[in-house]
């Protein structure tokens, strides 16, 4: 095992990415408040550098986390001093790494003969491409938009679906997370359906005759590269934050809506740090600019990946918002039939 650590460290230091040899991915389930309190306690240990992917919430439900290979016996210590069941559900984080790998590898190969695979990750450069490809094959319906740069001078570049004329729009965004690698994905998908189905998909043409698109398949570029290229659980921006050795701020906690409340971290170090004031993230402050200067945007959805749920405004407090029930109906009978939904403000979409 330590020869297995000491060929990962050492591919890691040759090809400057950080590798994650060792980690594992462990499914928690705490059965009551007092062992919810525990892991929330646990995962303010800073020096443990866990990484929950699935925060706990509810007795009874699950919590995924991430832990670093020198942090596993601690944790798995700790967990059982507090009689808090778990369970081993990535045993080598690495290994699924290296396949993920070797699947993009495999996939550029295979589109040399120039056929874009909308199932597969692509780099940025390539996201751009198709982004121009998709323009100029539907010139009539699809323009591209800049709405700014990056910290890293990096183009923000949106696509415009629009059929003419001065309409209310619509606004969807994927990849404020950098890590969250489908949502950059399916953002590709979603503006090839739309650009291909109109005209034949009743429901995209209503929507394209009486209101714009526009759609940011990747929201945060310096992150995305750096995840492709040195950390593959990169999950902030790369700006500088003042007075810390620490890179980053989560794009996400970084709104000017209950900025630093509930789920947000103070601490630069953290995934989940807000940064030092809102919209102080060009990436945001980019899209708030356009959102406000275009006056008539009336909704604004969000890509990411994982824990499979529809969150509503507002995600730093637990109340529903007035209008969750008109929110939630289409959404649900599209799924199930007509139905009443409990008071929740997540719904899982299992």
């Amino acid at each position: 095992m330590r020869l297995i650590l000491l060929f990962g460290a050492l591919f890691g230091h040759i090809y400057c990415r950080e590798t994650f040899v060792g980690d594992q991915v462990l499914e928690i389930i705490p059965r009551n408040e007092e062992q919810i309190k525990n892991l929330v306690q646990l995962e303010a240990e800073e020096h443990l550098q866990l990484d929950f992917w699935k925060s706990p919430t509810t007795p009874g439900e699950t919590a995924h986390v991430r832990v670093p290979f020198i942090s596993v016996p601690a944790v798995k210590v700790f967990l059982e001093s507090q009689g808090i069941t778990y369970s081993i559900m990535i045993e080598d984080v690495q290994v699924l790494l290296d396949q993920e790998n070797e699947e993009m590898l495999l996939n550029r190969r295979r589109e040399r003969n120039g056929n874009f695979n909308f199932g597969a990750y692509h780099t940025l450069e390539e996201i751009s491409q198709e982004m121009d490809n998709l323009v100029a094959e539907h010139p009539g319906l699809v323009s591209k938009v800049n709405i700014g740069s990056s910290f890293e001078n990096r183009p923000m570049n949106v696509l415009k679906f629009s059929t003419g004329g001065d309409k209310p729009a619509i606004w969807l965004d994927a990849g404020i997370h950098a890590r969250e690698w489908v949502t950059q994905a399916t953002a590709l998908w979603i503006a090839n359906k739309i650009a291909s189905d109109y005209g034949n998909d009743p429901s995209i043409t209503s929507i394209l005759d009486t209101m714009d698109i526009f759609l940011l398949p990747v929201t945060n570029p310096d992150g995305y590269v750096f995840s492709q290229t040195q950390n593959r659980m990169w999950r902030k921006t790369r700006s500088k934050v003042s007075g810390s050795l620490c890179v980053g701020v989560d794009p996400n906690r970084n709104w000017d809506a209950g900025f630093g409340g509930p789920g947000a971290s103070s601490s630069p170090c953290s995934d989940s740090y807000h940064g030092p004031r809102a919209n102080s993230e060009v990436e945001v402050k980019s899209i708030v600019d356009f959102i406000k200067s275009h006056g008539e945007f009336k909704a604004f959805i969000t890509l990411h990946s994982y824990s499979q749920l529809l969150m509503y405004p507002y995600g730093y407090k637990c109340t529903k918002s007035d209008n969750f029930d008109e929110l939630t109906k289409p959404v649900v009978e599209a799924l199930t039939g007509p139905m009443t939904l409990a008071s929740n403000t997540h719904l899982p979409l299992n």
